[in-house]
């Protein structure tokens, strides 16, 4: 009988900052692990290991043939930490994701195995080898097509996950100059077949669900009719889930949309707002939203909330340009335009993308103690010298916005006004959760070093009180 091989997969958790792993309901399964599982063949034994849950310190033997890591910029210091342990033992260990895919030859340095790009078409071979003694120390995925993607192995993944998740698109044909996207999946939007999600939707257990792609709806007619198939078939099917979508400004131009994603369940969608400033928004290639008038966002923002839908808007500082002045004009015009979720970020240059480039050949990239201080590229941290100002001056001014956007007085206040918007008390309830959890992360989640500067969060909260009264 030929020998049962176990494949350990690993989802490393960023120890300097934990980020959405603070609070369950804030916690999506690594849907690409699940996905991984399902391209393994049966006669693999698979588990997964999520440090969402579980520390990889508690059970460090944990037996394995073939050891498979995922991981974004944040979180791979911690993936090349567990991969050292695998190695000293003489257990192989691969690498994938976004950062390994941008970053090889870093990678090759800690891991055995780097696989580029997207799994379904090479994982099978990557196996192969393995179990003929002839892994390669490079594998190519590409972007292979949309009908491979298989079901996630959902049954994997932890028993207190709140959420499922889920992939209905990839890619972008747009190519914003913070944005990786485009690089690592392609810049066509591919459509996976419709039955096939349905049919996974309708295995999934629980009723809350995050589709994770990056442009649920897309730019394209065709693009535009797969999400209403999905859609439609979600209400026909009868699956009563509530539900999270990413998607860009032209949903707000489509009511049949809108009326059918709030009747299949949609509570909220993230939009990619990230300036105020139109020159910001040409330069960082946001051509979309570059040709709409500031006052116009918030127009848009009504007509998706008057679908029962709330809108988190995601909003960077820092970008090029940006003065402090700037910066609180910004706080401002997010108030006024009425989201009902906010995420604030710090402009931050990830690996694989055009700003990352650019920042590093004008000597602006100043957290580069590579590879750990990949640790601290989470969008809540300073790692770059602005051009109009200090870091420090920008970490400053960013704990005053962070404190006048993320304080309790202005989250209750922001839960009616979504509930009077949106006249649905669920979708209301999705952005105010949604609030509470950037809080976390700036708040409750590290912040300023204590050793560093032991007075200084408590300064800044007192000069926040007192830009708060202005």
């Amino acid at each position: 009988m030929a020998k049962k091989y176990k494949l350990l997969l690993i989802n490393p958790q960023n120890q300097h900052r934990i980020g959405f792993a603070l609070t369950v309901t804030s916690r999506y399964p690594p849907i690409s692990l699940g996905i991984i599982a399902a391209l393994t063949p049966d006669s693999w034994e698979v588990e997964i290991l999520d440090e969402n849950f579980d520390r990889f310190e508690d059970n460090p033997d944990k037996e394995a043939d073939l050891v498979g890591i995922t991981a974004f910029t944040p979180n791979v210091f911690r993936a090349y930490q567990i991969a050292e342990h695998y190695k000293s033992r003489d257990i192989p260990v691969v690498l994938g994701g976004i950062h390994a895919t941008m970053m090889p030859g870093e990678a090759t340095q800690y891991v055995d195995v780097v696989f580029k790009g997207e799994a379904e078409s090479k994982w099978p071979d990557l196996i192969k080898d393995f179990e003929n003694n002839n892994l390669q120390p490079v594998y190519e995925g590409g972007r292979p097509p949309m009908e491979k993607i298989p079901t996630a192995r959902h049954d994997l993944f932890h028993k207190d996950y709140l959420f499922n998740s889920i992939q209905t698109t990839r890619g972008c044909p747009y190519k914003c100059d913070f944005c990786s996207v485009h690089r690592f999946n392609g810049n066509k939007h591919r459509l996976r077949p419709v039955q096939d999600i349905l049919d996974e939707m309708e295995q999934l257990p629980d009723k809350l669900l995050g589709i994770v792609d990056d442009n649920f709806y897309g730019y394209s007619i065709r693009s535009r009719e797969h999400s209403y198939a999905i859609l439609e078939g979600m209400i026909e099917r009868g699956l009563k889930k509530q539900w999270f979508i990413q998607a860009s400004m032209n949903i707000a131009e489509d009511p049949r949309f809108l009326k059918l994603a709030s009747k299949a369940g949609c509570r909220e969608v993230l939009l990619g707002v990230e300036s105020d400033n139109l020159d910001q928004l040409k330069q960082s290639n946001k051509f979309l939203n570059a040709k709409m008038k500031p006052e116009s966002f918030k127009k848009k923002f009504r007509k998706i909330q008057r679908a029962g839908i709330s809108v988190l808007g995601a909003f960077i500082f820092g970008l090029d340009g940006d003065t402090p002045e700037s910066l609180h004009r910004r706080e401002r015009f997010i108030k006024k335009s009425g989201v009902d979720a906010i995420q604030a970020t710090v402009l931050t240059p990830n690996p694989g993308t055009e700003l990352f480039e650019k920042l590093t050949r004008e000597n602006r990239v100043i957290r580069n103690n590579y590879p750990e201080d990949w640790q601290r590229y989470h969008a809540e941290e300073v790692v770059i010298q602005p051009d109009r100002m200090s870091a420090e001056e920008l970490e400053h001014h960013m704990y005053i916005i962070w404190h006048k956007i993320y304080n309790k007085t202005t989250m209750r206040k922001n839960v009616i006004k979504s509930v009077m918007r949106s006249r649905k008390l669920k979708s209301a309830i999705w952005a105010y959760v949604g609030n509470w959890h950037y809080r976390r992360i700036v708040f409750e989640n590290g912040g300023y070093d204590p050793d560093k500067h032991p007075d200084k969060q408590e300064r800044i909260f007192r000069v926040a009180a007192r830009h708060e009264k202005k």
